[in-house]
Formats: structure tokens, C-alpha cells, sequence
């Protein structure tokens, strides 16, 4: 029998603003990590999953009173457009890619269609608050020409 509860599996964040007890790096490490990690090629959410999971960092923000975000802007590391943006973009490329050799795939013109929605809806947020600038617009045959 399903369960009723639907979303997320239960994981909740850490109740407290303060940072933990039990956290051995000072802001200026964390930030030097972000930096070096960033560098890499790493990007924003998978900064996130490498400091928790290796290094022990529970959240950025608490530790130094802002966010990975802003440690990228502030070194001239992060990116022109958002993360989210960024990942449709790459997957509405490869279905043009793929539409070219296979012109009759009907499951996969839905899912172009659906992927370029949510790239004009995304689009229209960013460029509401302020990320995107006004003129920014999304047009396939540009992305797929990449």
C-alpha cells in the first residue's frame, strides 16, 4: 500500500542560525575552499554537496554570513547566467541535437517543448529580479549552434 505523504523524504535543515560546535574551519578556510573548489569547475550545488560531505561543513551561510553565491561573485567566479538556466539550456541543446538526426520523434519534440516553458519561465523570474538583464532572450537556434 502507497504511502500518503508526498515530497521530500523528511530531511530537515538545522534548526539553529548559529554555527555548530562541532565545526573545526574558520570562515577564512571556508571561503579559501569555495574559492579552490570553484576553480576546479565546480559549480554552486556541487560545492555544497563536496563541503558537506568531505570536509564537514553543514551550511555555508550560518559559518560566514553569506552565501557560496556571494563568495563567487565577490572573486569573479560566478557564472553570467544561473545554475538552473544554465542546465535547461544544456538539456534543450541535446534534444535539438538529437531532433536533427531524428526528425520523427515525437516524445522527444514534447519534451523540447516542455524544456524551452520552463527556459522562457526561469528566464522571465531572473530577469524580474534583477539576474538577467531585461533584453535576455532565449532563442534555440543559438544554443544549439554551441
Amino acid at each position: 500500500m502507497p504511502k500518503k505523504e508526498k515530497g521530500k523524504s523528511h530531511s530537515v535543515r538545522p534548526v539553529g542560525k548559529r554555527p555548530p560546535a562541532w565545526c573545526r574551519y574558520q570562515p577564512e578556510e571556508i571561503e579559501a575552499l569555495v574559492v579552490k573548489l570553484a576553480k576546479e569547475g565546480n559549480n554552486r550545488s556541487k560545492l555544497g554537496i563536496i563541503l558537506r560531505d568531505q570536509y564537514g561543513i553543514p551550511l555555508v551561510k550560518p559559518l560566514l554570513g553569506k552565501s557560496i553565491n556571494q563568495i563567487l561573485k565577490e572573486n569573479g567566479l560566478a557564472p553570467s547566467i544561473p545554475e538552473d538556466l544554465g542546465m535547461l539550456l544544456r538539456k534543450a541543446a541535446g534534444l535539438q541535437a538529437h531532433l536533427e538526426k531524428h526528425r520523427g520523434d515525437m516524445y522527444n519534440k514534447n519534451a523540447l517543448q516542455t524544456v524551452e516553458t520552463k527556459i522562457r519561465s526561469v528566464a522571465e523570474y531572473y530577469k524580474r529580479i534583477g539576474v538577467l538583464p531585461p533584453d535576455w532572450k532565449y532563442t534555440p537556434t543559438a544554443i544549439s549552434s554551441r
